[in-house]
């Protein structure tokens, strides 16, 4: 599937403004490349007093996993939501997104992937940068799928 064609919000649970994502970039069987600019929106749904934490990447990276998920399995219907089960190695280099300029590009590359679950190794990066503003693992559970 050519990646100028997908559309995230019609492959993830959320809906409204709580899709954060803008537009993937790549994927492949293991790996997925997103970019965004919600993070700079006023009115961000995780925002509090006009600030959006860099704890908010998690959102965004879990939402790069979901669209890997469903891509990977060809999935024709939204997706059933996936729960969060547990961070790992988590490093931030920032306080806060909502300052940081131009677009963020949100990575997630499949480390193990199941009927039940899989675990990934994220980052959210400014622009196209190597120095992650937030990174680590996560372990996503996603009940009822087999």
């Amino acid at each position: 599937m050519n990646p100028d064609r997908i559309d995230p919000s019609a492959w993830l649970p959320q809906s409204g403004d709580m899709v954060l994502l803008d537009a993937v970039t790549r994927w492949d069987a293991t790996h997925i490349v997103c970019r965004t600019i919600s993070h700079r929106r006023v009115d961000h749904p995780l925002a509090s007093d006009g600030r959006l934490p860099v704890w908010a990447g998690i959102e965004y990276a879990g939402q790069a996993m979901a669209i890997h998920r469903a891509l990977c399995r060809a999935a024709s219907t939204r997706p059933a939501a996936g729960f969060l089960g547990g961070l790992r190695d988590v490093a931030c280099a920032v306080e806060r997104l909502d300052d940081i300029a131009g677009e963020l590009t949100v990575t997630a590359t499949s480390l193990f992937a199941d009927g039940a679950g899989s675990i990934y190794r994220f980052a959210v990066c400014a622009g196209g940068g190597e120095v992650p503003l937030i990174s680590g693992r996560a372990t996503v559970v996603q009940p009822g799928m087999r």
